[in-house]
């Protein structure tokens, strides 16, 4: 190779690269995004989609609109973005549930939680709580488990539906204690916590943003939360691991992802831009609201977890046989 055809190759190069750059720096270019969120409009999911959204307006000097497409366990909105075309424009924001939980209950997905999509950013995360009643007489989990042992079969939790990640916490527990519970699954979350309120059931384990104003007024009693580390505001509420169960951390993720052939450098600008919006005061004080935790990091952080949580849930209903 010449001097002269190794300088055109290097300038050739150079200029690849800053068109790269370009590109992705250029997204969305102008063009609107579509925020595609698979739950009904007032959940977390959806309010804090929005919140985002509104930001990166201000941001990107492009319309980002937020649709929801609720149905089937969230599926029918997974299923939208995953036929999408890959160009960063159609966004899904979503949780733990269509990614990790669905996909082993239905016989028949329209994707592939795995291969279908390109993960982006973890939004945050949500804890739980495990609670009762507050005339229920238990006052630790130790207690709840000696009285389910010593009428098996008796003591019913609620959750806000049928492959939900509340019922998967109360799989969970089953498995680690060898008790058997009685499921009732409610259609939502807010029911079910009406019902454990009013003693109809004897525990459930709910996110904190719901839970917590029933805990403060002494209505609900909380047992333990399922976060690794303690609640600022649940201080005096161990963990499920200070209660003596290993590895049961469960936190409900909120996250964004693209189609899979969705360039690399599109997602980190995404990536990018939706990080930056989640330090801004409006967000931070919504989730703060919500209960939720926000998060950020990488891609590659997020394909970690969701990997984890599809194998994790994954044998939790192969060992319960739960159907949808």
């Amino acid at each position: 190779m010449t001097t002269i055809t190794r300088r055109i190759f290097f300038l050739s190069a150079l200029l690849f690269s800053i068109n790269s750059v370009q590109a992705a720096s250029s997204w969305p270019d102008g063009k609107p995004v579509t925020w595609i969120v698979p739950y009904p409009p007032g959940g977390s999911t959806d309010v804090l989609a929005r919140s985002i959204a509104q930001e990166l307006d201000k941001k990107l000097n492009a319309r980002v609109i937020v649709e929801n497409r609720p149905g089937a366990t969230g599926t029918i909105g997974a299923a939208r973005v995953a036929r999408a075309k890959p160009d960063g424009l159609t966004l899904l924001g979503t949780s733990i549930g269509p990614q990790a939980i669905a996909p082993h209950l239905m016989a028949k997905l329209p994707y592939d939680p795995i291969a279908s999509f390109k993960p982006v950013i973890t939004i945050g995360t949500i804890p739980h709580v495990l609670v009762v009643g507050a005339k229920q007489p238990y006052q630790n989990v130790k207690e709840l488990i000696d009285a389910a042992k010593a009428e098996p079969g008796k003591l019913a939790y609620a959750s806000g539906g049928t492959g939900t990640i509340l019922q998967m916490q109360g799989e969970l527990l089953q498995i680690k204690t060898g008790v058997r519970f009685v499921h009732v699954p409610y259609k939502g979350d807010s029911p079910a916590l009406q019902d454990t309120l009013g003693q109809q059931v004897q525990f459930m384990f709910a996110p904190i943003a719901a839970a917590l104003p029933h805990i403060q007024s002494g209505t609900l009693r909380a047992l333990a939360v399922t976060s690794t580390d303690r609640l600022k505001a649940l201080p005096n509420v161990p963990t499920m691991q200070q209660e003596g169960f290993d590895d049961f951390a469960v936190e409900q993720w909120q996250a964004v992802f693209v189609p899979v052939d969705t360039p690399d450098d599109t997602v980190q600008k995404i990536n990018a831009d939706i990080a930056e919006m989640l330090t801004t005061p409006t967000v931070k004080t919504l989730a703060d609201k919500l209960g939720i935790t926000l998060a950020g990091g990488t891609p590659d952080d997020l394909d970690k977890t969701r990997k984890a949580d599809f194998e994790k849930w994954g044998s939790v209903i192969k060992q319960t046989n739960i159907k949808n």
